[in-house]
């Protein structure tokens, strides 16, 4: 099975398609580990665990998988759950989560169930990824605004809105209105080049430098150079239904989302994945992400178009993605 997805290496664009799509996915991944509650190494590391493994053992030729806005939104909701209950044992709690729901993943590629996710109505679907993004904007809305995430989820945000409005700081909300500014007009001709979210984030992380001293503004901080440390997997009788359900959706929504963006890979690329394998691939990616307190992944529908469009053709694309990152936190 290995020898067909890698036939038709293209090795200029796979290296050219490992590269790019790992610049485009560092500040994502950032972002996703900050929100998540994990911490940006999460997010990090969860790039490089699930990008690398999922495209080595998985079952289509160019697809990128990493954390996303739908998988960070579960898995903030299942720390934020955890760490209320158990202070001591909740973040081991929310990563064996992670693991079981690979596991979970790795069973619905084995029973050969790959095929029925894209049995999806397209409404449901577009329905289900709206209200996800509505969800990822309600929760930056306070660091947007200068103040850190209140506990609570959008609900918390919400009841806590009137306080945060009433406290703007100006500095932060500045930058953040550049950032987004960045992205929405930066001119299209020059996208082919380099990524509006990279020069984002370079651009206005350097004007922050240059206008505002190191400590007026909160910073990401330091993210700690070297391997993870591995997550001991912690059950916990009481929790143990919670844990289940909560990996089963996490383990649904992962293969939800590959296969989808695997369906859009195909179209592009005019080749078949193998949803089993795949599926199997994702599951077995997420286990490892989990081990080492990584955020759970799935195929990532911009990262992966990105990746077709400069001219990546095989798995080696992602793998090189996954090199790249890891280069970035152990050396830079």
């Amino acid at each position: 099975m290995l020898g067909n997805r890698f036939d038709n290496m293209n090795l200029k664009g796979d290296i050219f398609g490992g590269v790019t799509t790992a610049i485009i996915s560092l500040p994502l991944a950032l972002a996703f580990g900050v929100a998540s509650g994990a911490g940006a190494e999460a997010g990090l590391w969860g790039a490089i665990m699930v990008g690398f493994f999922a495209a080595l053992f998985g079952g289509s030729t160019s697809l990128i998988s990493e954390p996303t806005g739908p998988m960070t939104v579960i898995m903030t909701a299942v720390l934020t759950s955890m760490m209320a209950k158990y202070p001591e044992t909740g973040m081991a709690m929310s990563f064996t989560v992670v693991m079981m729901a690979g596991a979970f993943q790795i069973l619905l590629g084995t029973l050969k169930l790959g095929k029925y996710v894209t049995l999806m109505p397209y409404s449901v679907i577009s329905g289900f990824m709206s209200g996800i993004g509505v969800i990822l904007i309600i929760l930056q809305l306070s660091p947007l605004l200068g103040h850190s995430a209140p506990s609570g989820g959008v609900l918390g945000t919400i009841s806590a809105l009137p306080d945060t409005l009433s406290n703007i700081k100006f500095s932060e909300l500045l930058l953040g209105l550049l950032t987004l500014g960045v992205l929405f007009y930066f001119p299209k001709q020059y996208r082919k080049y380099v990524p509006a979210q990279l020069v984002a984030l370079v651009a206005v992380t350097l004007l922050s430098m240059l206008l505002f001293d190191t400590d007026s503004i909160r910073r990401i901080g330091e993210i700690p150079a070297g391997l993870p440390s591995i997550v001991i997997p912690h059950f916990n009788a009481d929790m143990f239904t919670t844990m289940v359900i909560d990996a089963l959706v996490l383990g649904t929504l992962g293969c939800i989302d590959t296969l989808l963006t695997a369906v859009i890979g195909d179209s592009l690329t005019r080749k078949e994945h193998d949803s089993d394998k795949e599926l199997r691939g994702q599951g077995l990616a997420n286990m490892i992400s989990g081990l080492f307190g990584a955020l759970p992944g799935a195929g990532a529908t911009m990262g992966t178009v990105t990746n077709i469009q400069v001219g990546a053709r095989s798995p080696l694309s992602g793998m090189i993605r996954a090199l790249v990152l890891a280069l970035v936190v152990l050396v830079a």
